[in-house]
């Protein structure tokens, strides 16, 4: 599948209570949790906030806890029972607190597990072809040797595990949101998944951009399981504040259900762990915790009650350092790493070519004077370059300039001044 092409997975429509996967009481307790914080809502309000059809489906579970006398009619149009306003009786209120305290997730209908199984499974990354041209034109902003160019593209297409790995500064980060544009397309996530009564939360707007349904989709207004949100393809970065319990599922004891690790919010995406190594826990921990998923494509989470829950593990893991692999993971690890791949220093001609990228977007005469200047500040500090050091030197030049009340040129008392504030001696 091309990276510009529509996910191979489409929601079915919801027609009945059967077709939405999840059993009759969990959908009548969800209905009587969304009655009691809505205050007085339609019938079409509550379909709308289960995210579900009101005909066929909320309709009946509304009508099935009218004969329980949980929820009572207040008032509403007799020409649609979608108009009624429901009220929740003393019973029912009593009721729906005690739901509230085994689970308190109220929104929109979660999906049951084997559902969710069925979509990841369809709108793998693995099925994700990225061609030299669009890696050519995500990185288009950045100056990268074609030998790297050659061994990202077919790291992309295996929708494995690639590890980024070289001196600090030159655009290791940078490289891996530009493969996350390269992945395009989009896929449906799922607002909830539910398994045995349990709900996690897997839709998150840090980590999902939702987008416009396809032209074909609003044009016909066919109507689909609004249980899902079509968004990009994920990108999740996660850094120093990962830990081995956000691998896991994370239980709120205030809202009384599970938030989805990372890892599953980025299924059918990317995920990258940024300044691998320096995180709060090893990376020995890591490689046992992944060892298997990394193997299988499935990862295994707890539950609370004890119960393990087997997900899908389907996105493009990209572990990004600038620490020596060698010290960090053993074999068995990097063995499971597909792509092993060095960001190196840029060689002088790339270095000018960022430099001068760099002038013109400040709007700074390029002056190779200085460049001459730099390199001989390197040697005589015992310092590499670095791709980041264009930018940040000539930050410092307007920092330095806007001070002076002059104008920020590539001067060699500025630049001196520049690099003399900016480098330490190491």
């Amino acid at each position: 599948m091309l990276a510009s092409e529509a996910p191979a997975f489409k929601p079915r429509p919801i027609e009945s209570v059967d077709d939405t996967g999840l059993s009759f009481p969990f959908l009548t307790d969800l209905a009587l949790k969304t009655v009691y914080f809505a205050n007085s809502p339609t019938g079409h309000e509550v379909a709308r906030r289960m995210a579900l059809p009101f005909v066929g489906v909320v309709e009946r579970l509304l009508e099935a806890l009218k004969r329980q006398q949980l929820v009572e009619v207040r008032s509403g149009s007799a020409v649609s029972a979608a108009t009624y306003e429901y009220a929740l009786t003393q019973r029912g209120h009593e009721q729906a607190l005690e739901r509230l305290e085994r689970c308190g997730y109220v929104g929109a209908a979660p999906v049951p597990l084997s559902l969710y199984w069925e979509a990841v499974q369809a709108q793998t990354v693995r099925q994700v072809v990225v061609t030299r041209e669009q890696l050519l034109r995500a990185t288009a902003h950045m100056v990268l040797p074609e030998r790297l160019l050659q061994r990202l593209g077919p790291a992309i297409n295996s929708g494995r595990s690639v590890f980024l790995f070289g001196p600090p500064g030159n655009g290791k980060t940078a490289i891996a949101e530009a493969i996350a544009r390269c992945l395009g397309g989009t896929i449906w996530v799922p607002q909830a998944v539910e398994y045995d009564g349990q709900v996690i939360k897997v839709f998150d707007p840090v980590c999902h951009e939702p987008v416009e349904p396809p032209e074909g989709q609003r044009r016909t207004g066919e109507p689909l399981d609004r249980r899902w949100v079509l968004c990009r393809r994920p990108a999740v970065i996660v850094g120093g504040e990962l830990t081995l319990a956000g691998l896991d599922l994370v239980y709120s004891e205030t809202h009384r259900y599970y938030e989805a690790p990372f890892q599953m919010k980025a299924n059918g995406g990317l995920l990258l762990l940024d300044d691998f190594g320096r995180q709060l826990m090893s990376p020995r921990d890591l490689l046992n915790r992944w060892i298997v998923p990394l193997e299988k494509r499935e990862d295994y989470l707890n539950l609370r009650t004890g119960q393990e829950i087997t997900v899908p593990f389907d996105q493009l893991i990209i572990f990004s350092t600038n620490l020596e692999p060698r010290n960090l993971v053993d074999e068995a690890f990097l063995r499971r790493i597909r792509y092993k791949i060095e960001v190196p220093n840029p060689a002088p001609d790339e270095f000018e070519e960022i430099f001068q990228r760099a002038c013109e977007a400040r709007g700074i005469a390029y002056d190779s004077t200085a460049l001459d200047y730099i390199y001989t500040y390197y040697s005589r500090m015992g310092i590499e370059p670095r791709a980041c050091h264009p930018r940040d030197l000539l930050e410092q030049v307007i920092d330095i300039a806007q001070f002076l009340g002059v104008q920020p040129t590539l001067s060699l008392e500025l630049v001196a001044q520049a690099c003399d504030s900016y480098f330490v001696r190491l």
